[in-house]
This record gives structure tokens, sequence and C-alpha cells, in this order.
């Protein structure tokens, strides 16, 4: 499987949201600007997250959008497949599944993998990814000391 760049630019536009939601709604193209990726391009992104339910947007001059859901509870599988559809590597059809030999590397091989890819996406939230991002920003950058 090779992800598309809708894909990829939408993972990052939400962990970007994410970051950037602190203080309420984002603007799409404070998150297009920050992110290098074309305003439009991303507004096809953002529909089709919309639609799954994944962010929620705010109409008017000072709109924008945020999540739908806590941090916690959107993973990365979720955004993938709202933007991917189906992560299979290959999806074995019925009447090629009647073939032995297919039908052995059906179970043995692609299910498996498919599992493994599925179970991993799974279980990455956005929640883990922002924990992830401020890791590598400024080594005690939010530390206090008193």
């Amino acid at each position: 499987m090779k992800m598309s760049t809708k894909g990829r630019y939408g993972l990052r536009a939400m962990l970007d949201l994410a970051i950037n939601s602190g203080s309420g709604h984002v603007a799409l193209n404070t998150i297009a600007e920050r992110q290098d990726i074309s305003t439009n391009y991303l507004e096809q992104v953002f529909s089709t997250l919309r639609k799954a339910g994944l962010v929620v947007s705010i109409k008017g001059a000072q709109g924008g959008y945020v999540l739908a859901d806590s941090l916690n509870r959107i993973t990365v599988g979720q955004i993938l497949r709202a933007l991917e559809g189906d992560l299979a590597v290959v999806k074995v059809t019925d009447s090629e599944a009647t073939n032995p030999v297919e039908n052995c590397l059906k179970t043995q091989v692609w299910d498996k993998i498919n599992a493994n890819i599925d179970k991993v996406v799974d279980n990455i939230s956005l929640e883990d990814l922002l924990i992830e991002y401020w890791k590598t920003q400024e080594p005690g950058a939010l530390m206090y000391y008193i």
C-alpha cells in the first residue's frame, strides 16, 4: 500500500489542528500556510474529514475548524480510512479465494499484513501524535521551576 498525498496531507493537517486548537477553532488558511499545502487542496481534504465526522466547521469570517471529538478518540486509522478508503494492501475476491494457492496466500500473508496495518493505525490516536510532537520540541521549554 502506498499512501496518497491526500492521506499524508490530511494526517499532517489534523495533527496541525490538534497542535493549534487550544484556543478554539483554526482557520484552514493558517494550517495550509504552516504545512505548505494549497488551501484549495486542503479544503477538499477537510470536506472529506467533515463528512466523516472527524472535524466540525465554523462558518463566518472568523471561522475555521475544530476536532469533532477528543484527541484520544480520533485515531490515525479513522483519518486515513476517511481519506484513503480501505487500507488493505491486497483484497482477494471470493472467486480468487477458491484457488487453493491464492487462498493460502490470502490467509497466510495478505490477511496478516492487513490485520497488522489495522492494528497499528487504530492504536495511534491524535493524542499520541501530539505527545510525540511535543517531545520533539525544545526540551524543557514548558518546564517551570519554583
